[in-house]
């Protein structure tokens, strides 16, 4: 993303809505300005801000007398009154930044938007996580904290260590070019995203060890780390193992999303005929 200087008025406003606070008034130049290094490419300026067309000339103008006659004038918050945000054209490696911080993004190597995962939200279809094993998702970054993937690397080694199967239909799986050692690619580990997410999977008798590793890598890394749980009910909707696994290691649990198995289809589709029912 790029503020174009030509049409820039300086009103600030646009310094508000960027979640990782890269937006700046540059006193030099008195414009807004992108710290680069910070961007994720979010898009939430492009996207966020209603957008004026004003003569750029005129507003400063005005704002220029205002200022004279020490009148304030406080401009509405969330429009760019002189369109001066231009997207640019991202190449590899910055468009990873893009991809993982843009929810209307969609990722290449899965065709997902938002983060380019489905995690066991689909588990019920996908079959990620089978009996007797339990799936964990990594978080980093989010809510408006962000994080390099460099930092993800540190868990996804300690992970690899532990043995653990990542998931292939998860796009940060993806970026490794080591899937045994949790290695990402060279290129990449400078980017940093608004959000990311690791998914592992193992048994279920491995909980709490997870768990116990997560923490004390979680140590090491500056950014927000939350952990999600994924694990089959039983026949009558209730989940007896993992559960108190978790409690006994301080966690307090929240049902976040049961797959009650609508998205399943259980009869065989012929040829030319219609599907009659068959979903449970």
């Amino acid at each position: 993303m790029k503020i174009n200087p030509n049409k820039c008025v300086a009103c600030g406003n646009c310094t508000y809505v960027c979640p990782m606070g890269a937006i700046y008034i540059d006193p030099k130049i008195k414009r807004a300005t992108i710290n680069r290094d910070e961007c994720v490419e979010c898009y939430a300026c492009y996207n966020g801000l209603s957008t004026e067309h004003m003569n750029p000339s005129l507003v400063r103008m005005v704002r220029g007398l205002l200022q004279i006659g020490r009148i304030r004038f406080d401009p509405e918050p969330d429009v760019c009154p002189t369109a001066a945000f231009e997207p640019e054209d991202l190449q590899w490696p910055r468009v990873i930044r893009r991809a993982f911080s843009d929810p209307r993004a969609t990722h290449e190597s899965t065709g997902v938007q938002g983060r380019g995962t489905e995690e066991v939200k689909t588990n019920d279809v996908t079959n990620r996580v089978k009996h007797n094993e339990v799936g964990f998702t990594i978080e980093f970054g989010r809510p408006g904290v962000g994080v390099r993937l460099r930092d993800i690397q540190k868990m996804t080694w300690a992970l690899a260590k532990a043995g653990v199967a990542f998931e292939k239909r998860n796009p940060f799986t993806s970026l490794m070019n080591d899937v045994s050692t949790g290695t990402l690619r060279e290129d990449v580990l400078d980017e940093k995203v608004l959000s990311a997410i690791v998914e592992i999977k193992v048994s279920s008798d491995r909980t709490e060890e997870i768990l116990k590793l997560v923490h004390e890598v979680e140590k090491e890394i500056d950014t927000v780390v939350c952990l999600g749980v994924g694990t089959r009910c039983d026949e009558n909707g209730d989940e007896k193992v993992i559960a108190p696994i978790l409690e006994r290691n301080g966690y307090k649990l929240e049902r976040a999303k049961t797959n009650l198995g609508v998205g399943r289809v259980t009869n065989s589709l012929l040829k030319n005929e219609a599907p009659s029912g068959g979903i449970q």
